[in-house]
């Protein structure tokens, strides 16, 4: 699979899951998680679903540095690129 494709996917997953955390279903790739209503409490479920969903532990300061679905998507992937 294409780096593209797998970055593709798991975008779709990343964004099922902020849809089904921020109780909304308009979420697109370029949308700020901030700015869609996301807060602390909402960061701490979504880093929960993306370990348990995903298999991937993303640290707090990684979902500021990446606010976006497309963003934190491509870092989940290189992430995943990078392990054994």
């Amino acid at each position: 699979m294409k780096t593209n494709e797998r970055t593709a996917m798991t975008a779709d997953r990343v964004r099922a899951i902020w849809c089904r955390e921020l109780q909304r279903d308009d979420i697109m790739p370029d949308d700020d998680f901030f700015a869609l209503g996301g807060d602390s409490l909402i960061m701490v479920r979504i880093q929960g679903a993306f370990i348990e969903e995903l298999g991937a532990e993303v640290l707090m300061d990684q979902l500021f540095l990446h606010p976006t679905v497309g963003s934190i998507a491509a870092y989940i992937d290189s992430r995943a690129a990078l392990a054994p």
